[in-house]
């Protein structure tokens, strides 16, 4: 398993567009084989930037999704909302506490 973490930043009147859009296939992305778990979170001190956090069982899931007609379709739409470069990160979990 591992974790992706996307970071988003949007144009302030493209933010209701991307929640939208993501309250819209969020459980469709989940229901991904694969994908274990899925969060969004908003910036506590730039509320135009927003985190994708999910798990994958292995990196062949995410690449799968990432070649999907279901990704392609919601990157067309979210990257059109973009006010700077999306940043992304595979990492592996070491320890987690309860």
């Amino acid at each position: 398993m591992f974790i992706r973490i996307v970071k988003m930043s949007f144009h302030e009147n493209n933010i209701e567009e991307f929640l939208n859009n993501f309250h819209r296939v969020k459980n469709k992305i989940r229901a991904v084989q694969g994908c274990q778990f899925l969060e969004l979170y908003r910036d506590k001190s730039n509320e135009h930037v927003f985190f994708t956090y999910s798990y994958w069982s292995s990196e062949q899931d995410l690449k799968n999704y990432r070649n999907s007609e279901l990704f392609l379709s919601v990157w067309a739409k979210t990257k059109a909302l973009f006010n700077a470069k999306p940043e992304a990160w595979s990492v592996d979990k070491i320890v987690s506490l309860d």
